[in-house]
């Protein structure tokens, strides 16, 4: 483990699959605005609980993000969630772009024999025209939708299933219980930029 970095484990209060424990990296200083729920751990093994609890979060995802965003005006949509960082809005349109991407790669495994998956760069995506003027509720019926088709695909497989891999060129081999779980956490990660945003700025007020 690197220097300066310790394995915790991050709880919230409410007793739900969403707020479940999620093994996550964070520096001792909590001040990382990038990662305010801390970093996924990618060495971390899912056991079957972790993947059953990815499907519930993943499930509930287009609904918290939704939640999140809700009531702001265009001027704060507008808000970089950090110095240096995306807006709200950038970051609402980035979840559906990169959910869409690990959905294709969930069925790439179940269809083919370890895929070689091809990475985006999710920083020039965020900087394309739709992701930076198109209003909010195109991007959560698109992610509304997306997930009810997913969940439908991993609420169908078996065990055996979530130990298929895909390979990144960059990463080596993913497993799809891997890829559940991050991507349980991909999406309390961005609406934890919008509703930590909210609250330095008191715009729950």
């Amino acid at each position: 483990m690197a220097p300066g970095r310790r394995l915790i484990w991050s709880y919230s209060f409410r007793r739900s699959y969403w707020f479940r424990p999620i093994r996550v990296f964070r520096s001792d200083i909590m001040s990382d605005l990038r990662f305010p729920i801390g970093q996924y751990d990618r060495q971390a093994i899912p056991s079957d609980d972790d993947v059953r609890a990815a499907i519930v979060q993943i499930s509930e995802t287009p609904r918290q993000l939704g939640t999140a965003a809700e009531g702001l005006t265009n001027e704060q949509l507008d808000t970089p969630y950090r110095p240096g960082g995306w807006t709200v809005r950038q970051v609402i349109h980035h979840v559906p772009d990169s959910h869409l991407n690990s959905y294709c790669r969930f069925k790439l495994a179940l269809t083919e024999d370890e895929p070689t998956i091809k990475p985006y760069h999710e920083d020039r995506w965020a900087l394309l025209s739709d992701s930076r003027s198109t209003p909010i509720d195109v991007s959560l019926t698109l992610l509304e939708s997306l997930h009810d088709r997913w969940v439908v695909l991993l609420r169908s497989l078996e065990s055996t299933d979530f130990q298929k891999t895909f390979r990144h060129p960059d990463i080596g081999l993913i497993s799809l219980a891997q890829n559940a779980c991050l991507y349980a956490w991909h999406g309390r990660h961005h609406t934890a930029h919008i509703t930590s945003l909210r609250e330095r700025m008191g715009w729950n007020r």
